[in-house]
């Protein structure tokens, strides 16, 4: 059983930046694509962006150019480098990974962590 465990969210000003990290154990966390979705209240949970075996990466449109994903496959973490956030950002950010998966999927995910709550207010 794999385990996500997500990091560094909080409190940010618009414009302002965070870094997500998702951390996980077991080898095959390395091995298959990654992705990271988000909640925001009321609304339904969305994938925002992806990294595959690869490296290769997408993103949901509104996030583009502002957000960043990579992984380190020594430390089995992948991060979500956020800049430029704005109030639309706000969320409870999940990372997500399909066994056996090695490009990008935003669908029928296997593993889950249990979030991190970014907020971007004044």
């Amino acid at each position: 059983q794999l385990e996500l465990v997500e990091s560094g969210g909080g409190l940010v000003q618009p414009g302002g930046s965070l870094r997500l990290s998702c951390t996980a154990s077991g080898f095959t966390f390395a091995l298959y694509a990654v992705a990271w979705f988000r909640q925001a209240p009321g609304k339904e949970r969305e994938g925002v962006s992806c990294i595959s075996h690869s490296g290769g990466t997408t993103y949901v449109d509104s996030v583009k150019g502002r957000f960043s994903i990579s992984r380190d496959r020594a430390n089995n973490t992948v991060y979500l480098q956020m800049n430029n956030l704005k109030p639309e950002d706000t969320a409870v950010y999940y990372c997500a990974q399909k066994q056996g998966r090695f490009g990008c999927i935003y669908n029928d995910m296997d593993y889950w962590g249990k979030g991190t709550l970014v907020i971007v207010s004044l």
